[in-house]
Parts: C-alpha cells; sequence; structure tokens
C-alpha cells in the first residue's frame, strides 16, 4: 500500500524533510498521506523550527552589536558554544536575512545589477563644519516578540540628528523612497551618503535626489567605517531601546521607536556634542551653513550623465 509507514525505509524525520509546502499539485495533505506522516506532527516540526529560527535571529543580532567583525563562521561556532546544534548553511541563510555581514572585506559573491548604478565615496578628507551639508541613511534589523522588521533613519552627519525613520515589514524600496521625500521636506544636504544596497541605489531612489541636484556618495565594498555615524547609531538604539524591550508587534514597536528618536533627538545629550542635544547642534550648524559657501565635493560629468541618460530611459523621467 503506498503511503504504508511499513513499506517506508525512512525515518519519519527524514519523511518530513521531503514534505514540499509550496507544491502546487499536490497538497501538503496529500504529501503526508503518501509518505505515511501524521499532518499535526509536521506542522509541530515546522513551528518549532520557525520558533528556533526566531530565537537564533536575536541571538545572531545581539552578537553582531557586540562583534560586528564576526562572519557567518564565527556565528555558527558562537551558537554551537550556546547549546545550539546548527551548520554554516543554517546561520549564512538566518545572518543573510537579517542583512548582517561581517565589516571586513569579503569575496564579490554576487554581481551588482548593471542597471543599478554606483556612486564613488566623496567624504573622503572632507570636512563637515555644519548641518545640511551631509546626510546618510542605512537599515538595521529589529526584533520583534515573534519576527522581525526593518528600521530606516535618514541622519545629518554634523549633528547626529535623525531627519526621519521609518518601520518597515520589507525592504521595498517604495517604502524608503516615501520616507526620503518626507526628510526633504524638511530640509536638503549637499551630500547625501548611503551604502550600495537595492533600495539606494534603485533608479525611484536616485531620481528624487537628482531631481534636487543633490550630490550622491557611496560607501566602498567591505568598508564599514564610510558610514560610522549611522554605525554607532545603531548601537545606541538598541542598548537603549531594542534590547529593553518586548515588541508585540508592528505598530507597538514604530510607537516605542518613534518616542525614543524623539527623547534621542531633543533630550538626550551627546558626551561627543558637548553634552549638547542633536538638535540644539542641528540648529547652531543651520546658521553656521548660512554664513559659508555650498562646500561640496564635484559629481562627476560621466557619471552623473550616466544617471540621466538611464533615468530619461524610465518613465517619468526628468
Amino acid at each position: 500500500m503506498i503511503g504504508s509507514k511499513k513499506n517506508l525505509p525512512f525515518s519519519a524525520k527524514v519523511r518530513r524533510t521531503l514534505v514540499e509546502p509550496e507544491h502546487k499539485q499536490i497538497s501538503i495533505v496529500r504529501q503526508c498521506e503518501l509518505l505515511g506522516l501524521n499532518r499535526s506532527t509536521f506542522y509541530y516540526q515546522k513551528q518549532a523550527e520557525k520558533e528556533e529560527d526566531a530565537l537564533l535571529m536575536r541571538l545572531l543580532d545581539e552578537q553582531y552589536t557586540k562583534t560586528p567583525f564576526y562572519g557567518y563562521r564565527r556565528m555558527t561556532v558562537y551558537l554551537r558554544s550556546l547549546g545550539f546544534s546548527v551548520n554554516h548553511k543554517r546561520i549564512l541563510r538566518l545572518m543573510k536575512k537579517l542583512g548582517l555581514e561581517a565589516i571586513y572585506p569579503k569575496p564579490n559573491l554576487s554581481k551588482p545589477d548593471k542597471e543599478h548604478l554606483k556612486f564613488p565615496y566623496l567624504l573622503k578628507e572632507v570636512e563637515i563644519n555644519c548641518s545640511n551639508q551631509v546626510w546618510a541613511t542605512d537599515i538595521t534589523y529589529i526584533r520583534l516578540k515573534d519576527g522581525f522588521i526593518y528600521l530606516l533613519v535618514i541622519m545629518d552627519w554634523f549633528s547626529r540628528y535623525v531627519i526621519e525613520m521609518e518601520v518597515s515589514t520589507t525592504l521595498e524600496a517604495e517604502v524608503f523612497v516615501a520616507t526620503l521625500k518626507r526628510a526633504l521636506e524638511k530640509g536638503q544636504p549637499d551630500i547625501f551618503n548611503s551604502d550600495q544596497g537595492s533600495q539606494f541605489t534603485s533608479l525611484e531612489w536616485l531620481k528624487v535626489l537628482q531631481s534636487q541636484e543633490i550630490q550622491i556618495s557611496m560607501d566602498g565594498r567591505g568598508r564599514c567605517f564610510d558610514n560610522i555615524f549611522v554605525e554607532r547609531l545603531w548601537r545606541t538604539v538598541k542598548y537603549e531601546e531594542v534590547y529593553l524591550k518586548e515588541y508585540e508587534d508592528v505598530w507597538e514597536a514604530e510607537s516605542s521607536l518613534s518616542n525614543y528618536f524623539d527623547f534621542y533627538n531633543h533630550r538626550r545629550p551627546h558626551q561627543s556634542l558637548g553634552y549638547k542635544t542633536p538638535f540644539e547642534v542641528y540648529q547652531a550648524g543651520l546658521k553656521i551653513k548660512k554664513t559659508k559657501e555650498r562646500h561640496c565635493p564635484i559629481l562627476t560629468e560621466k557619471n552623473y550623465l550616466k544617471i540621466v541618460s538611464l533615468l530619461s530611459r524610465q518613465k517619468g523621467s526628468l
């Protein structure tokens, strides 16, 4: 008889791995029948794996905040030391899901999309001496009680003032483009710096910056210190807010993080800012900017023509 447990040479554990939840023609119910599996056992196993993945991601996030130079191999050793039976492939998958990678240069494991433009890093040896001279952005993972979300911030480099933030359940560029537009309603930088993530190299994102004639700067691959102020912000947010809370859902996380950034901007004195708040320094920096000429490296003509050419082939191009 097909599906009889006695006729199948594999253990139940092995048979569970043969079930394909995304199979378009054979339902999970029918697959379990053919494999001689109890459906409740299969669902229990998948739920257990999901719960352990969530726990592993929490631990990966906390350890990465402490040791951002740990790659997936060291993370695997670390988790094994805590008693988890995990392999390199699983930890690599979870780190990719979280968007985590060690800060040292790594082999080029994936080729960038040819349609995604890359820009040079413009901030080397540039003196940042006023507000709205340089803004920077980045995305990090924020844990929930049963899952995770992503947090994007746009920060003024001179003052560490957080111009805008956004919480999202996806990494789709559209959500973050809307955040960029909100930020630009509050001010406009001479230079906007980011990493080379797909959200920041998408044509939609670049169109917004180009339409405002904002110079575009991008971190070099493997150069974590090119965006050091945002990296420091992540450590601050996680130790002072995220790790002290247990967000039930996206809405609670968004509300709590919004309150935290209000505190961070307006009431938290920063040692590196002479114990002033980012808002106080941002306001003072605006006055400095008014007395200075626009200080900004010139975007090369080659890159400028390249982006204009690509954008002109898109709907709604400049």
